[in-house]
């Protein structure tokens, strides 16, 4: 695989990961906000992450890996959830304030600076710009594993890649009510 110009790799991410991005991150925001907070600590298997692991894990990587690109490096600890950001409602405040800003300074980077090597924690470099797509790869993975602890927890599976029954069904009622 050949490596894209500067030009190639600014046209590319404008053109179709931003537009991916700002969708994806719309799904895992409803994702996070899915999870009752009564029930945070459930876990399916005892060598499973629980819930607000798996919650907290989704909202500090998926703004880690934007910021990470930004910065042109991979600073562990750049990004944490402050400690007294507990909730899941404040979880997902945190999530949504911090992706809208990693998420606009990505919008503003360069070709240049979408083409320089990254390591990627002392394994590996690529372009910054392949780590936009390594961190969606990353969330999509994990928000798939908690949308999985949803309805065992007693909340309802929101819309991912088209309805779920429990989009449906919320649907139908709403259409009763008119």
């Amino acid at each position: 695989m050949s490596e894209m110009t500067a030009e190639q790799a600014h046209l590319f991410v404008h053109n179709v990961v931003l537009g991916i991005l700002k969708n994806e991150s719309r799904t895992t925001r409803s994702v996070l906000a899915a999870v009752p907070n009564a029930n945070l600590d459930y876990r399916p298997d005892p060598s499973a992450k629980t819930a607000n692991e798996l919650l907290r894990h989704i909202a500090s990587a998926d703004n880690f890996f934007l910021k990470s690109v930004v910065d042109g490096a991979f600073v562990p600890g750049s990004v944490k959830i402050p400690e007294d950001v507990k909730t899941q409602e404040e979880v997902v405040e945190w999530y949504g304030r911090e992706y809208r800003s990693n998420f606009d300074a990505v919008t503003k980077l360069s070709g240049e600076q979408l083409i320089k090597m990254v390591d990627f924690r002392g394994l590996f470099e690529r372009p910054a710009y392949t780590f936009l797509q390594a961190g969606l790869l990353h969330t999509v993975h994990h928000r798939g594993q908690l949308s999985t602890y949803l309805r065992p927890m007693g909340g309802k599976v929101p819309a991912i890649y088209g309805e779920s029954y429990d989009s449906a069904e919320a649907k139908k009622a709403a259409q009763a009510l008119v």
